[in-house]
């Protein structure tokens, strides 16, 4: 897997083209987050034009336009000449990375972090991991079914959800396979590669306590399992504590309408748990005093202990932080002033505090967060650096509101070794060299 990854990595980075070293910060990226890509490594052959000129192929989500000579001499294009909906700009081309399954039903794809800006991710770059495929469902027929030990089975159409008082909350979800290369060896060399596998929206929908309070939950429920209408047929148990929390039966993502890859018409948002649990496509909710002991739940997102033992039901993502520029394959043009920036997250609460080593952990600096600073929500945390020129290490460690304080790679693995490749949130190295360039180290 983690040989796949760095292929697909080197070929991406292969087709990359050089771009002029600036003092910007647009200037400083390898070019990763500058070309256009398809799903599963295929390199695109648009080529970024001198000169002014556009590109010869307009990336995914933009519409290729002339480029005016001087926009203040003629008139620009017409409105609602896009069709209606809107679409991005031909010169950003930032967009998810597939990794190379040999089925392409079942996989994932990475947010390009380093480019991101604040908190949300958009739509569009969201990361994805399916099990079977993105299925098409109608959403005049779609329903999801809520039975087990309830006073009243119900069954409710996307009409009778969005009839039902709303909320809209910005939460994280994270892959608990987030990083799962890096255990052993620093592997893969971006943070799209790294970490890739977050991202923030705001999401809309129905409180799931307000449909189990109108289903009428039994004293003896304890459990309950969550079902998918994909071809996987997705299930996992989520305890009835977490259900009745801040659990969102969403059918919206950013202002609108959930998109297909995200679950369309609805899907089960639980803030703060691993990403397998927040079931897409959601049709059917049982109620039980038990765990299901899913394939999802035990041969599968179980946590191998160095003993040979397994952990299960670790749903909880705990307190992460990564420094997303500078990061790796990145090259900062000259020594002088920088800002450090990058994203927080704790699935127990908010991020109350972030730190910034250059030294590789020798000495830490406190880091401003960025407003705002939210519930199980990725935090932009930013700090000045001024780089001498020297060889440097650059971390972030996050405490989040519990006290919890983002640990070493050494101190996660003496715990939990490496027999497993899930929720790994060591502190992540980036070590600048005296040329400038930025490479993935364990420090």
């Amino acid at each position: 897997m983690a040989e796949a990854l760095v292929e697909l990595e080197s070929r991406i980075m292969a087709g990359a083209v050089a771009e002029e070293e600036c003092d910007c910060k647009e200037g400083m990226f390898s070019g990763l987050t500058r070309r256009g890509l398809l799903s599963g490594g295929a390199i695109m052959s648009g080529l970024l034009l001198s000169g002014g000129r556009a590109r010869a192929d307009a990336p995914p989500g933009a519409i290729e336009y002339p480029v005016q000579p001087d926009p203040t001499k003629e008139q620009g294009r017409l409105i609602l000449d896009d069709g209606g909906y809107g679409s991005r700009s031909q010169f950003e081309s930032e967009i998810r990375w597939r990794y190379p399954t040999d089925s392409l039903d079942s996989s994932w794809s990475m947010t390009p972090l380093a480019s991101g800006h604040g908190i949300i991710t958009p739509s569009g770059l969201h990361f994805e991991r399916h099990h079977g495929g993105i299925p098409t469902i109608d959403p005049a027929t779609h329903t999801l079914i809520i039975h087990g030990l309830v006073d009243k089975p119900l069954r409710l159409t996307m009409a009778d959800l969005r009839r039902m008082p709303s909320v809209s909350r910005i939460h994280f979800i994270e892959c608990s396979g987030n990083g799962l290369t890096e255990w052993e060896k620093p592997t893969l060399k971006t943070v799209q590669g790294t970490h890739g596998l977050t991202s923030t929206s705001e999401w809309t929908g129905v409180l799931l306590s307000t449909v189990l309070k109108e289903a009428g939950i039994q004293d003896s429920a304890a459990w309950i399992l969550a079902e998918g209408s994909d071809a996987a047929v997705m299930t996992r148990s989520v305890p009835i504590d977490v259900a009745m929390n801040d659990a969102i039966l969403a059918y919206a993502q950013n202002g609108e309408a959930l998109r297909p890859e995200q679950g369309y018409p609805l899907r089960l948002l639980l803030p703060g748990l691993e990403g397998n649990t927040h079931i897409k496509w959601l049709r059917r909710l049982e109620v039980s005093d038990k765990p299901f002991m899913t394939r999802e739940e035990t041969s599968k997102y179980t946590d191998l202990m160095p003993d040979g033992t397994a952990r299960l039901f670790t749903l909880e993502m705990d307190a992460k932080s990564v420094i997303t520029f500078p990061s790796g394959a990145m090259k900062l043009p000259r020594p002088g002033f920088y800002e450090i920036s990058g994203l927080a997250w704790s699935g127990r609460g908010k991020i109350v505090k972030v730190e910034v080593s250059a030294d590789g952990g020798k000495t830490w600096t406190e880091a401003a967060l960025q407003e705002p600073v939210l519930n199980k929500s990725h935090t932009r945390f930013r700090m000045p650096w001024i780089w001498d020129g020297n060889e440097a290490v650059l971390q972030s460690r996050c405490t989040d509101e519990t006290g919890y304080v983002q640990p070493t790679l050494p101190e996660l693995v003496r715990v939990r070794g490496t027999k497993s490749v899930y929720h790994l949130n060591a502190i992540q190295s980036w070590h600048v060299a005296a040329n400038g360039e930025v490479t993935n180290v364990h420090a």
